[in-house]
């Protein structure tokens, strides 16, 4: 469907997922529900809600020599994902995830990495080369930090479109800033960046500013329920998404990153493709699991998009 290629760079894990009432507090067991195990990672999430919408994805991910490894593989092949860049580690463990879900759909979540602490500058070299100016790379911070910087720097020199979904939650070197054409935080990630915390439109617009003024082009923080706050050069607003009952925030992000990057590899303005990544993400939310609650195409255009822009409260 689309001559650009979406090249995700990042993490792959497992996801086991038990669902309760409520989230446990420290030393607490909460006896819940449902169990499930899924495909996960910010960057493995990524690329398949990409391919899901028609976009043609690349992916750079390193997992591990086991059976979560080569299932991982087999569901990349499954989406018709580009593995080239794809690399198993012999010496560590695939990623896993251990989330908690309560029953308002919120989430907590603790990662053990392991071949994703092993995606090193040199894994990815290759992809990076093969890169075209109109090709569009997106990258989380579930991998080394150096990894991160070194993709951003060269996608730079190239003149490459590069999304920094800065997560999870860490600080970046302030010269990093300068490279990046758009980075996509949420409020708990714009918080830490700007220092801002984002509680109504007014605050949004302060945050979005402070890191323009660090350097970066474009600022998408994402709001959850209330959509996201879009501010360039020319404008600033908040972009509504579709009121939805959420049952599993779990891969919300990386589904509206994964839709945005697909509408901006189809041409389509910055407005115009966040308001479509709010409108994959809302679907994603009203599910349970992460890979497995990302839409397809043919899901997307039943859901109306005729709400009414409220500003935050």
């Amino acid at each position: 469907m689309h001559t650009s290629v979406i090249c995700v760079v990042g993490s792959s894990n497992t996801d086991m997922v038990v669902k309760a009432d409520k989230l446990p507090i420290p030393g607490e067991t909460v006896i819940g529900g449902q169990f499930l195990m899924t495909p996960g990672g910010k960057g493995a999430n990524q690329a398949v809600a990409a391919a899901r919408l028609g976009g043609q994805v690349a992916l750079a991910v390193k997992v591990g020599n086991d059976i979560f490894g080569k299932q991982a593989i087999q569901q990349f092949q499954r989406e018709k994902i580009n593995l080239k860049y794809t690399s198993t580690d012999p010496e560590h463990p695939s990623g896993v995830a251990l989330i908690n879900v309560d029953a308002k759909g919120e989430n907590c979540i603790t990662v053990a990495p392991g071949a994703n602490s092993y995606l090193m500058p040199k894994d990815v070299e290759a992809v990076i080369d093969d890169l075209n100016p109109h090709d569009i790379v997106l990258i989380q911070l579930e991998i080394p930090l150096q990894t991160v910087s070194y993709v951003i720097r060269r996608c730079a020199e190239k003149k490459i479109l590069v999304i920094l979904n800065p997560a999870p939650a860490q600080l970046l070197p302030s010269d990093l800033f300068a490279c990046l054409d758009l980075i996509t935080p949420n409020e708990t990630e714009v918080e830490l960046l700007t220092g801002i915390r984002v509680t109504n439109l007014k605050s949004a617009r302060e945050a979005a500013q402070a890191l323009r003024d660090k350097g970066v082009s474009n600022v998408i923080i994402t709001l959850g329920h209330k959509g996201a706050y879009l501010q360039t050069d020319k404008l600033g607003k908040l972009i509504p998404a579709p009121p939805v009952t959420a049952i599993d925030t779990t891969a919300g992000g990386d589904c509206f990153n994964g839709a945005l990057a697909v509408a901006l590899a189809s041409k389509k303005p910055l407005e115009e493709a966040v308001a479509f990544a709010c409108k994959v993400a809302s679907i994603c939310v009203t599910r349970m699991g992460a890979q497995a609650s990302l839409p397809y195409w043919r899901e997307v255009n039943k859901l109306p998009l005729s709400i009414d822009p409220s500003e935050l409260p």
